[in-house]
C-alpha cells in the first residue's frame, strides 16, 4: 500500500510544484526575464542569484527539478515577509535592485532549464 500512495504523493507534489513555478512564472518572470534581456546589468545580476541558488541547492550533487526550485522559492518568500518585505503594487521597477524580486527572477530563469 505505501507505494501506491507514494507515487500519488509524488505527482501531487510535481502538480503543486509545476503550479508554483507557472504562478511565479506569470507574476515575476515573464516580465523580469524580459527586462534582463534589455539590461546587461540586471542579466548579470539574475545568473549570479542563479548561481547562488545553484550553489545553496548543491545542484552538483542532485539536480534540479520542480519541487526543489519551487520550495526554494517560497522559502524565500516566507522569510522575506517575516522580515517586513512587500511584493510592490503595481509594475515591476526592475531598474530598482530589489534582492528578493531578484532572486525569485532567478528562480523562473532556472526553471526554464527544467526538462
Amino acid at each position: 500500500m505505501n507505494g501506491l500512495f507514494s507515487g500519488a504523493a509524488a505527482r501531487a507534489a510535481q502538480r503543486s510544484a509545476h503550479t508554483c513555478l507557472e504562478e511565479l512564472t506569470a507574476s515575476v518572470g515573464a516580465d523580469g526575464l524580459d527586462a534582463a534581456t534589455q539590461s546587461p546589468g540586471l542579466l548579470a545580476t539574475i545568473d549570479q542569484h542563479a548561481a547562488g541558488i545553484r550553489d545553496s541547492l548543491s545542484s552538483d550533487v542532485r539536480p534540479l527539478t520542480a519541487v526543489i526550485l519551487a520550495a526554494y522559492a517560497e522559502g524565500v518568500r516566507d522569510a522575506a515577509f517575516k522580515h517586513g518585505w512587500r511584493p510592490p503594487a503595481g509594475p515591476i521597477d526592475w531598474t530598482e535592485n530589489d534582492w528578493v524580486l531578484n532572486r525569485l527572477l532567478a528562480v523562473c530563469s532556472l526553471a526554464r532549464t527544467l526538462p
